[in-house]
């Protein structure tokens, strides 16, 4: 990228299409790091090892990586196109992002990371809700639903509009925050990061004796993979708070997780899963 084309008079065609070019690279960069280098160690170096640890029986077929990839592609252009809005909305003050991580000080520097990340997943979270309603699922979200049996893949595939949706949210933000612009990249790499792991089919994170969640607040693999599962449950990112306190997080999640770790239950989180009125006899013993 010629960095001076970036200096080009504010709002001319050609500063707007070499900003697009030098973001639309940024982010299929940042996706195809985080994605190939999930599967590439996760799916395929530590699949013998992680064996016990798989979600569910069989592997993504090569038609659904080659959909999820190409989506993700068109993804990565609207996540560009989008952030055309950031920086004209910078250019113009009227958005508050700024260059100097400490010029706001370093206690704010990364709280604004926390605050960004805790924002977006409730952003996330009822946006994606949104998403589910019959009349906008067929349209706006079918397509990563497409992929039934997920992998880091999917994590950008999305149809434009849905791609739109989730592109606008640092934007939204600093319209009412100030957020320096490292701080916006760490967020933005925890985010790809959690997201295709959240999609790789290998429950990764750790769990108690008691065969629940070490980290209970944080969704798991196991959490987002049962969303794949049966779309009516688990809309949550990063954490299970907004799932747990609207009851949408499935009734068997911790069920299922302890399954994938290999650790049975113990007898009062089974009792408990018994007492939920959702949970029927039938489904616990099957």
């Amino acid at each position: 990228m010629d960095h001076a084309r970036l200096s080009a008079a504010p709002f001319s065609l050609d500063w707007f299409l070499s900003w697009f070019i030098h973001i639309f690279q940024f982010e299929l960069s940042r996706y195809a790091l985080a994605a190939v280098g999930v599967f590439a160690i996760v799916n395929v170096l530590l699949a013998r090892a992680l064996a016990e640890r798989k979600i569910r029986a069989g592997s993504p077929p090569r038609r659904q990586l080659a959909v999820e990839l190409a989506a993700s592609i068109r993804t990565c252009a609207v996540f560009a196109g989008v952030a055309l809005f950031s920086i004209a909305g910078t250019e113009t003050g009227v958005l508050k992002s700024y260059d100097d991580p400490a010029a706001l000080g370093w206690p704010w520097f990364w709280a604004s990371v926390a605050v960004l990340i805790v924002l977006h997943d409730a952003f996330f979270y009822w946006t994606h809700r949104l998403m589910h309603h019959r009349r906008l699922f067929r349209r706006v979200h079918r397509l990563h639903h497409k992929s039934h049996n997920p992998s880091p893949f999917t994590a950008y595939s999305f149809n434009t509009l849905e791609a739109a949706v989730h592109g606008a949210f640092v934007t939204l933000v600093l319209i009412f925050i100030p957020v320096s612009q490292p701080a916006i990249f760490l967020f933005l790499a925890h985010m790809i990061l959690r997201n295709v792991i959240g999609h790789c089919g290998y429950e990764l994170f750790p769990a108690r004796r008691d065969g629940r969640p070490l980290f209970d607040w944080m969704t798991t693999v196991t959490h987002h993979d049962l969303h794949h599962a049966q779309a009516g449950w688990n809309y949550g990112l990063y954490f299970t708070w907004w799932d747990r306190l609207m009851k949408t997080e499935h009734p068997l999640y911790h069920e299922k997780f302890a399954a994938a770790v290999r650790r049975p239950l113990d007898g009062s989180a089974v009792k408990a899963l018994a007492l939920r009125p959702e949970v029927s006899a039938e489904t616990l013993s099957g």
